[in-house]
C-alpha cells in the first residue's frame, strides 16, 4: 500500500519475527529464472520417466547436475530468507524446513523431490504475491484519489501548487473533472460532486453554497469555488488512506494465535522429524537409514506452516478490502472478528437514522414578540455546534452577541445577553433552574427549543428531523441476521419512541444524557454472552463509541472525534451499511476458519502417512504448497463477493 500512501508500508502478515511482505523473496524479480527452472524440471522428469534416457538415468553426475541448476534458480531466496532470520536467532522457521527437506533429497538422490518442494513453493508464493496485489489495487482504486495540484488564490491571481502547501483559509478553484484537493466549504453557489471514492456511493451529490466538502470528491458539472478548512494532512482522504494502512497492523486473535502456535510448533516438528529418522534404530530389525531419513524428510515439507502464515492473513486483509469497496473502513482484522459475533446494534438517533437535518416548523411565544424571541434565541444558539442549534440560527439570523455563552451537557445554553439570563434548551434545562412551563410542553412528540429570559419562560419551538430513506431496511436487515436493536437519544423520549416504534426497533430510550447512554450500554455488557455494536455520530457520542466491543461511526457527516474513536466508519452515512460490515465480518471469519480447516486437516493426514512411511516427497509437496495454494485461493474469493442488502 506505499504506492497510494507514500509511507512505510505495515507489516501485514507477520510470523512472530519474520514477515512475507517484507522478505518479497525476489519473485516478482524472478519470473524468468522460474520458467527457465520449470522446463529443465520438466524435461528432466521426461527424460527419467517417460523416455527413461541411459544416458540421463545412469549418469548420477549429470542426472544432478541437471536437477540442481533447476534447483538452485528457485532455492536461493528462500536460503537468502532463511540466513537473514537466522542472524537474529531465528532458526525455526518454514525457510529453514524446507531447505534442510530440500537438501535431504538431494543428499539420498531423490533429485526430482528436491526441486519440486522450492518449485511449487515459489510457485505457491507467487499466487499470494498476486492475491495480495489484487487486494492492494482494490483498495488503492477506491482510495487513492488524492489530487496532486491545488488551484489557489494569491496575489490576486490562481496560482497551481501541491495540495499539502494551502493554508487554512484559503480560496481553491476546482475546475470540472477535477478532484477538490482539501477538505473546506463551498463558496459557490452550488455544485454536482461524485463522492464515490469517499463513499462506495455512485449517485452524484448536490453540493450547495457554504455546506461542507470533502477532498477526493470530483467536481461533475461547473467550476466552483472552495475555502479550505483544515490543512491537506488532516483531510478526509488522507485520515481514510492512514486508516486502510493501519489496519492491516491490527490483528484479529486468530491471526495472533496463528503466529504463536507457528512459533511452537516449528521447532517441534524438527524434533519429531530427528526421532522418525533415528528411534526406529532401537526397535526395527530391518532399519536402513535411508528409508527413515526419507520419512523423516517427507515429514518436514508436510509440516511446514505455509498455508497457514499466508492464508489467514490474506483472509482479513481481503475481508478490510471487501469492507472499503462497499464504503466500511475497518479499522484493523480484530474488528472483522468482533463484528461476525455481534448480539446486539445500540444506535443513535439524530445523524445516525435520521438524517440530522433539522428544520423550525413552528414558532409560540410567550409575552414577547416573535421577531424579539428568535433574534435571542438565535444569537444564543449560534454559539452552538449541533445540528438543531444551527437550524434556528440559519432560520432567523441574528446581530446580538452574548456577554457570555455556557453549555450544559444534554440540556441547552446558558447565556448573558445585555445583562440578562437567557435560557435555550429542552424542558429539562428550565426544571433544573426550576423555572415553570406550560404542562403541554411534555406532551409535544417533535422535538422543541424552549426559552426562558431572567427565569421567566418566553416560548418555544418546534423542529422536525427527518429519517434516513434506508432506516427501516436497516433494522429489517439486522433482525434477518438475529442481531437485536436499541435506540438511545437525548431528545424527548416520547419522540424516540414513536420513530422506534415506526422502524421496528426493538427497544429505545430517550431523555438521555452523554452519561445516561454510558449507563445502558454498560448494563448490555454487563452480561458476558452480549456483543455490542454502537452507532453514532456526533461528539456527545465517542464516550459510548469507546465503550461499546464495536464502534461504528457515521463517518460522512459524523464529527472527527466520533471518526476517531470508532472501530469501523460508514462513510455513506447509510445505516444499512451496519448489516453490510457484519457479513463481511462473518464473511471473512468464515473463509479463515476454512483455510485453518483445509491446513490442519490435510497436514494431519498426510503426517501420519508420511511417518508411517506411505506417503512421499510429492504427496509431501501437495500437502504443502497444494494446500497453501487452495487457501489463497480461497481466501481471495471475498474480494469477489457481493455484499447487497
Amino acid at each position: 500500500m506505499e504506492e497510494c500512501c507514500g509511507t512505510k508500508p505495515k507489516k501485514e502478515h507477520n510470523h512472530e519475527g519474520h514477515d512475507h511482505s517484507d522478505h518479497d523473496h525476489s519473485h516478482s524479480n524472478s519470473k524468468l529464472g522460474l520458467i527457465i527452472s520449470l522446463v529443465i524440471f520438466f524435461s528432466g522428469l521426461i527424460l527419467d520417466f517417460w523416455i527413461k534416457a541411459d544416458w540421463f538415468t545412469e549418469n548420477v553426475w549429470l542426472r544432478f547436475s541437471w536437477y540442481f541448476v533447476s534447483y538452485v534458480l528457485v532455492a536461493f531466496s528462500v536460503f537468502k530468507d532463511a540466513f537473514q532470520l537466522a542472524k537474529s536467532f531465528d532458526f525455526f522457521n518454514e525457510f529453514s524446513l524446507m531447505g534442510i527437506a530440500t537438501i535431504g533429497a538431494f543428499a539420498i538422490g531423490e533429485f526430482p523431490e528436491g526441486v519440486a518442494v522450492m518449485l511449487f513453493y515459489t510457485i505457491g508464493e507467487m499466487f499470494q504475491e498476486s492475491a495480495v496485489n489484487k487486494a492492494k489495487n482494490n483498495i488503492k482504486a477506491l482510495l487513492d484519489v488524492r489530487p496532486k495540484e491545488a488551484t489557489v488564490f494569491r496575489n490576486n491571481k490562481w496560482e497551481t501548487i501541491v495540495p499539502n502547501e494551502v493554508k487554512v483559509g484559503e480560496k481553491i478553484q476546482i475546475k470540472v473533472g477535477e478532484k477538490i484537493p482539501l477538505d473546506g466549504i463551498l463558496i459557490s453557489e452550488k455544485g454536482s460532486l461524485d463522492t464515490s471514492a469517499l463513499t462506495g456511493e455512485s449517485k452524484p451529490s448536490s453540493i450547495k453554497k457554504s455546506e461542507t466538502v470533502l477532498a477526493g470528491m470530483l467536481n461533475l458539472d461547473q467550476v466552483i469555488e472552495v475555502e479550505t478548512t483544515k490543512l491537506f494532512e488532516n483531510s478526509s482522504i488522507v485520515r481514510i488512506l492512514e486508516m486502510v494502512q493501519e489496519a492491516s497492523s491490527r490483528k484479529a486473535k486468530t491471526e495472533l494465535f496463528i503466529r504463536k502456535f507457528a512459533k511452537i510448533y516449528t521447532p517441534i516438528v524438527f524434533v519429531l522429524a530427528l526421532l522418525i529418522t533415528f528411534i526406529p534404530y532401537f526397535f526395527v530389525n530391518d532399519y536402513i537409514f535411508r528409508d527413515w531419513l526419507y520419512r523423516g524428510l517427507v515429514f518436514l515439507v508436510i509440516s511446514c506452516p505455509c498455508a497457514l502464515v499466508i492464508s489467514i492473513p490474506l483472509g482479513y486483509f481481503g475481508g478490510i478490502g471487501a469492507s472499503s469497496r462497499n464504503g466500511i473502513l475497518f479499522k484493523g482484522s480484530n474488528f472483522l472478528d468482533l463484528i461476525a459475533n455481534v448480539t446486539t446494534v445500540v444506535m443513535d438517533k439524530t445523524g445516525t437514522l435520521t438524517k440530522g437535518v433539522f428544520k423550525v416548523q413552528k414558532v409560540v411565544t410567550n409575552d414577547i414578540s416573535e421577531s424579539e424571541f428568535l433574534s435571542i434565541l438565535s444569537s444564543v444558539e449560534s454559539h452552538s455546534t449541533h445540528p438543531i442549534a444551527k437550524a434556528i440560527s440559519q432560520f432567523h439570523p441574528s446581530n446580538q452577541n452574548p456577554e457570555s455563552v455556557e453549555e450544559i451537557s444534554g440540556k441547552g445554553i446558558k447565556a448573558v445577553i445585555s445583562q440578562k439570563q437567557i435560557l435555550a434548551g429542552n424542558t429539562q434545562l428550565l426544571k433544573s433552574f426550576n423555572i415553570n412551563y406550560p404542562s403541554e410542553l411534555d406532551q409535544i412528540v417533535e422535538t422543541t427549543v424552549v426559552l426562558a429570559i431572567d427565569n421567566q419562560y418566553k416560548g418555544y419551538v418546534v423542529i422536525s428531523d427527518e429519517v434516513k430513506e434506508d432506516s427501516e431496511l436497516a433494522i429489517k436487515n439486522l433482525k434477518n441476521a438475529g442481531v437485536k436493536t436499541m435506540m438511545l437519544s437525548g431528545d424527548k423520549d416520547a419522540l424516540t419512541q414513536n420513530i422506534a416504534q415506526k422502524l421496528g426497533i426493538d427497544s429505545a430510550f430517550g431523555g438521555l444524557l452523554p452519561e445516561g447512554k454510558v449507563g445502558k450500554l454498560q448494563n448490555l455488557k454487563n452480561n458476558p454472552k452480549e456483543v455490542v455494536a454502537f452507532v453514532g455520530d456526533g461528539i456527545n457520542d465517542a464516550p459510548v463509541l469507546a465503550l461499546s466491543d464495536v464502534g461504528i461511526a457515521m463517518g460522512g457527516l459524523g464529527s472527527d472525534v466520533a471518526i476517531e474513536t470508532a472501530d469501523v466508519i460508514i462513510q455513506t452515512d447509510q445505516p444499512s451499511k451496519i448489516s453490510t460490515a457484519i457479513k463481511i465480518g462473518k464473511a471473512t471469519k468464515k473463509i479463515v476458519y476454512q483455510n485453518i480447516a483445509l491446513a490442519f486437516g490435510v497436514k494431519i493426514i498426510v503426517l501420519i502417512l508420511g511417518a508411517g512411511g506411505l506417503a512421499n516427497m510429492w504427496e509431501a509437496v501437495f500437502a504443502d504448497v497444494g494446500v497453501a495454494l487452495l487457501a489463497i485461493l480461497n481466501a481471495v474469493r471475498i474480494q469477489n463477493m457481493k455484499f447487497v442488502n
